[in-house]
């Protein structure tokens, strides 16, 4: 148990969406008081909020306003361009601070684990959706937007706003505040078909009511369903009936509507298409994907209730020359920490990290976001999960569990990133590169003009 005079020092790693919800949880304390700094590898804040929310969906984006007043609140600190186990480490942390929580999100990817998705033109979701947003680890990857016919594979959000950028027409757009390089090629892409394609039915898809509405609604693109993929079978129905999941009957509704619907001949023709798995990806001569083979399936239950798709045993041959891979995002492992490799997370409870070896508690080590439980959910759905886990920071604190640091005080920390990253981002910095953005974008008839480049940043702020 630690004695500790002054206020409750902790440092947050990563400033998405969960790390501002929990400084926020935070912030309301007054017994104990809290002084955070928060660190991100990027120079920006926000992470997922800018890096992954879809270019065309900018009301979401303006939790940012939000974001930002936490930001400017007097006992919090940004610090950019500062990455977790390069600029500073656990040592470190430990040195300054009584609490550490992670919220660094989940960065890597699922894969499907069949054959020939090494192939060419085989790419993960992550990183398309990451180049459209002007990340900067991700601004001169390429996508063989020539390719006529594009798959998608998955059915959660993700899935469709991959879809849904490719089928937006140049004056879509330029409505977004996507980055120069991406709209252009977007723009003038040969795209002409995209496939969704889920293993399992429509009662199971994971995409939200408001994501399928919009595929709808494209100025380019005519949405095509297959009426006997939409038909429910006896056991999706009496799963669907006995539960309460209202998202899974709105889409069940919304599909069976739009699956009469006829094509108005449109440019391009998005198709979602249910009951299908990837079992393989051919090759062309160039060892570029050249179609994918989909086995048929059909929803059965196991004894407990629980549905799952299995295989009918007829299979189907889908040419196409780019596919997307959007099956989930997975968390990796972090210097110094323990890491479930199964789940791709950091293994907790409510928040506080465990040793999984003795199932003991990490002192003073905390995990907040997708890097706590897995990548689910919209935006909002990181408050509550933040929430939990500073009132298990706050619980710890007034009964004496936090770490012991040596150099506690603000100006130590300032003093070991001085040593170890002399140009780092603060809050200030970025306010200078978010007002140069609108501006750059409103001189385009654009909302925002993102610079994706670490070196455009630190030439802007100047």
């Amino acid at each position: 148990m630690t004695e500790r005079t002054g206020p409750l020092r902790v440092a947050v790693i990563g400033a998405g969406p969960s790390a501002f919800y929990a400084v926020q949880a935070l912030l309301d304390s007054e017994d104990p008081a809290v002084e955070i700094d928060m660190f991100d590898r990027l120079p920006t804040p926000f992470g997922l909020v800018r890096y992954g929310v879809a270019p065309d969906h900018l009301r979401v984006k303006s939790v940012t306003r939000v974001f930002a007043a936490i930001a400017r609140h007097p006992r919090v600190r940004f610090f950019g361009g500062v990455e977790y186990g390069t600029h500073i480490a656990l040592e470190d942390l430990k040195r300054h601070y009584h609490q550490i929580l992670f919220a660094t999100g989940a960065t890597s990817h699922w894969t499907l684990g069949v054959p020939g998705e090494d192939l060419k033109n085989v790419h993960a979701a992550r990183d398309f959706v990451a180049w459209y947003n002007g990340h900067p680890d991700f601004r001169s990857r390429s996508f063989a937007l020539t390719q006529p016919r594009v798959a998608v594979i998955g059915m959660g959000n993700v899935a469709l706003d991959v879809a849904r950028m490719l089928c937006l027409t140049p004056a879509e757009l330029a409505a977004t505040d996507m980055p120069e390089h991406a709209r252009s090629a977007l723009a003038t892409s040969g795209v002409e078909e995209v496939f969704v394609l889920g293993r399992r039915g429509p009662a199971q898809a994971a995409f939200t009511p408001p994501e399928l509405r919009e595929l709808a609604k494209l100025d380019g693109a005519d949405l095509i369903l297959r009426p006997e993929e939409i038909e429910l079978d006896d056991v999706s129905r009496a799963a669907l009936d006995a539960g309460d999941d209202r998202a899974a009957k709105r889409n069940v509704a919304l599909l069976e509507g739009l699956a009469e619907a006829a094509p108005a001949g449109k440019a391009r023709r998005l198709h979602l298409r249910f009951l299908a798995s990837v079992g393989a990806f051919s090759a062309n001569e160039h060892d570029a994907v050249r179609s994918l083979s989909l086995s048929r399936n059909r929803i059965a239950a196991k004894a407990t209730g629980t549905v799952f798709a299995e295989a009918t045993g007829e299979i189907e041959d889908l040419p196409a020359g780019l596919v997307f891979r959007a099956v989930g995002y997975r968390g990796e492992p972090l210097p110094g920490l323990p890491f479930d490799e199964r789940w791709g997370v950091l293994p907790n409870d409510r928040g506080r990290v465990l040793d999984p070896s003795d199932g003991h508690r990490c002192e003073g080590i905390y995990a907040a976001g997708w890097i706590k439980r897995g990548p689910s959910g919209v935006i909002g759905t990181n408050k509550p999960d933040a929430r939990e886990t500073a009132g298990s920071m706050l619980e710890d604190a007034r009964s004496g569990l936090a770490l012991d640091p040596s150099a506690p005080d603000s100006e130590e920390v300032a003093a070991t990133l001085r040593s170890q990253r002399p140009r780092y981002f603060t809050f200030d910095d970025w306010l200078v590169i978010d007002e140069l953005e609108r501006a750059r974008g409103e001189a385009a008839g654009r909302p925002r003009l993102k610079f994706t480049s670490v070196e455009e940043m630190d030439a802007a702020r100047r």
